[in-house]
Parts: C-alpha cells; structure tokens; sequence
C-alpha cells in the first residue's frame, strides 16, 4: 500500500496496512532546515513544492498539505529591492509595500517604514462595494498576493474564471511530481476572511455591532471560498482542508459560531463535495465543545485536535462519540510532547495516540497544530518509525 492509498484508506475508515503519519510544518522549519531563503520558499511555487517533497521524503510522512497558493512565475518583476536582515531577508514592493522574512517565521508584510496595513472599517463598510475588500490588510492582499500581481481591480471572485492561472500552480506541481503521495490543498473559511478583513479585535466587535453587515460579508466570502475550491478540485487533491483557525472557544462561543460559522462553513463543506473530494476543518485550542457543531457543517474529518493544555480535546473521548463520523488528524501536543519534551516523554505521546487512534481506522498520527519551527528533524522521523511498528493493523 502506498501513501496515497494508505491516507485515503484512513480518510474512508477503510484499514490501511498502518496508521499513516502526515504532520503539517511550520514554514519556519522549512527556513530553518531546507538551506533555501524563506522569500523563495514563501514565493516562488517551484521552490516550495519542491521543499515540501523532500521534507516528506526525508521524514517519510505520507502527504502533505499546500498551504500557500501559488504564485506567478515572474514574481521576482514585482520587487524593487530584496536586501538581508539581522534576521532574515527584506523585499520592498514596486507597489510600495515592504515584506519582512525572519529566518524563523511566517512573512510579515508592512507600508512604507513598517506601518502596519490598514484593514476595512465596520462602521462605513458597503457589501455591495467590491473596493471594500481591497483594503490592503485583508489576508487575500497580503497572505496571497502582496502586490496584487495581476488581479484587476473589479475581479468578482465568486467566479472561479477571475482566479489567475498561477493560483493552482504549486498544487498541479506537487500532483504532477508525487503520484503515489496524498496531496492536500487548504482554502480559508469565511470567518477566517471576516477576521482579517477587519483585523481580529474589530472583526469580534464587528460581530456585536453590525451583524447584518457581518453575515453579507460572510456571504459574499462563501461564494469566493467556494470559486476557490473550485480551482483547486479540477488540480486532483486528494482533500481539500478548511483553514478555520480561530473559530474555537478561545476567541467566540458556541452561539457565535452557530451563527458566524455553521451556516458558511457547510456551504464551503458541501461545495467540497460536490467536487467529489473529501473535507476536512482545522480549528486550534478549545474545540471540545463544538466537534457536534462540525459535525453538522458537514466536515468529513477534523484537523488539529488540540489536547490539554493547548485545548480541549480528549482522543479516547472524541474518538468514541465522533469516530464513526470523522476522521481524526492531530492530538500530538505540538509545544509540550513535541518541542519541549524528552525522548521518552515523546515516544510514550505518539504511542498513546497510536493505541487510542488506530482502532476501527479514520485516524492520521500528526502534530495537534503545525509543528514548530524548531522540533528536531530526528524526532519527525521517529514518529514515522513509531507508526511502523506500532500502528500496524492485523
């Protein structure tokens, strides 16, 4: 059984040979042990594609996830300057924007003299207006395209035809090079859109204040997400992972998230499936008293899974109410049994998971949240081997 066979034997709680082992990275690991610049890494889809491959190789897991889109082959004709950093790489924008790479961490993208991007404000936002949503500071602007490439002005992207071509180049890349791999790409949900819209602290204020102005907004992101998927459905991934991120119970309640989440993220669920493709949400911290709520957005499976003290998950228990019904990804504390801990404390983690996970299948061994830039590459390795020897079915 190859990779590929083994994560979708899992994802379909079919019984693969052994439990499979796909850990999401950090970019800064791969700044930090790649030997590569993190602005090529971060910008240039070959670059990235091909350091994504060779850390799957070189630590054996069995796929990994795009997690950034991709991007334009002249991208380099956008800059102005690329200059070194005390801790990194600087690359100044011929629009003017100025993007900071540390060695260690993800890009951080600045106006002219490291003045932060200004996000839409809630109190004078038009929905209708699609000027509102070009803001420099909303992620689409920033985590996509810092210069806007060559989007034009009055793109509609709820129409997948207003997405560029290089959109899905890192994914038809890493498709095309690893066959015998589980590929997955990851879209944002709309609440996470609605967060960096207005930046986090407003976007919450948002919600109390304006919530007719928050759910339209939610709205016309679902159409966007949903052209998105799209995109991504016709490169041939073998799930496509919803980055739902803040949506836990350390920034709203579970009556928000009925409200703010449910009802987008099943649209975005349901527009996965349409394609055919497996879903999955990746929600950090506290999620122990929502998996029922994802469950209704219509997820195939659940990503990160944090346990005490990151979150609120018990695997033994979500395992026993919602295995049937999901797949599970993650519960390996990323901080405390990854980064900090000893060998041992480590080894009897992954093990743990193993012997709670590995029943009946639908269960990946992985890192609750990314791994950090600084885990150990050995120790990478050593899960895998773990899983070898200790996942195996039959």
């Amino acid at each position: 059984m190859n990779s590929r066979e083994r994560v979708r034997a899992a994802m379909n709680h079919e019984v693969p040979d052994r439990v499979p082992v796909m850990c999401q990275l950090a970019l800064g690991h791969y700044f930090i042990n790649s030997g590569r610049t993190p602005a090529d890494i971060w910008f240039d889809s070959d670059v990235f594609v091909a350091t994504l491959s060779e850390f799957r190789r070189r630590y054996g897991f069995d796929g990994f996830l795009i997690n950034l889109p991709g991007r334009p082959e002249n991208w380099r004709e956008y800059l102005a300057a690329r200059e070194p950093t005390a801790d990194g790489e600087k690359l100044t924008w011929r629009s003017g924007l100025e993007t900071l790479m540390p060695r260690d961490d993800n890009a951080q993208t600045f106006l002219p003299g490291r003045q932060s991007l200004p996000h839409a404000d809630y109190a004078n936002f038009d929905v209708a207006d699609r000027r509102g949503f070009r803001t420099p500071g909303y992620v689409w602007n920033t985590w996509h395209a810092p210069s806007l490439w060559d989007i034009p002005d009055g793109a509609d992207f709820a129409e997948p035809a207003a997405y560029p071509a290089w959109l899905t180049r890192g994914l038809r890349a890493a498709r095309a090079a690893n066959p015998a791999v589980s590929v997955h790409v990851e879209v944002f949900s709309p609440f996470t859109h609605l967060l960096e819209l207005f930046g986090y602290e407003q976007a919450l204020m948002a919600m109390i204040d304006v919530p007719d102005i928050c759910r339209g907004i939610l709205k016309t992101f679902t159409a966007n997400v949903a052209a998105e998927v799209a995109c991504y459905a016709s490169c041939e991934p073998d799930a496509i992972l919803v980055s739902s991120a803040f949506a836990g119970a350390g920034f709203i309640g579970r009556e928000q998230y009925r409200e703010f989440v449910l009802p987008y993220e099943r649209e975005v669920a349901a527009a996965i499936h349409r394609h055919g493709l497996p879903s999955y949400v990746h929600t950090c911290g506290a999620i122990g008293d929502r998996l029922d709520l994802m469950a209704e957005a219509g997820y195939r499976g659940v990503d990160t899974l944090d346990p005490p003290p990151l979150g609120t998950v018990d695997l033994a228990k979500a395992k026993a109410e919602f295995g049937r019904r999901f797949f599970f990804k993650g519960n390996l504390d990323a901080v405390n049994e990854m980064l900090r801990a000893d060998d041992a404390t480590f080894e009897r983690a992954v093990r743990q998971r193993l012997e709670i996970g590995a029943p009946g299948s639908g269960f990946i061994l992985s890192s609750a949240c990314s791994v950090a830039p600084h885990v150990k590459p050995e120790r990478l390795r050593r899960m895998v081997e773990l899983a070898e020897t200790y996942g195996r079915y039959g």
